[in-house]
């Protein structure tokens, strides 16, 4: 099994919700990991966002498609054509 890398930051549930859906629909491995604590009343999440998504090295990049696509971003080849 490879080792779980953390990949990249999420800002809030349903960024979260999508991401997790999209990674199960296709069959790339992963976890969300949130920052939620119930002690603190989700007072970490506020400073530093809903979680993050950690999956396996080979499945980094794949998974950074994927969120780019979510926020709307553009690649340097996307502004090209």
């Amino acid at each position: 099994m490879d080792q779980y890398l953390r990949i990249a930051g999420l800002d809030n549930d349903v960024e979260a919700s999508l991401l997790d859906a999209i990674l199960t629909d296709r069959g790339v491995p992963h976890a969300l990991i949130s920052f939620h604590d119930s002690a603190f009343d989700g007072i970490f999440q506020m400073q530093d966002g809903w979680g993050v998504v950690e999956g396996p090295g080979v499945a980094r990049e794949e998974i950074l498609e994927i969120l780019k696509g979510l926020r709307g971003q553009t690649t340097a080849a996307d502004e090209q054509a």
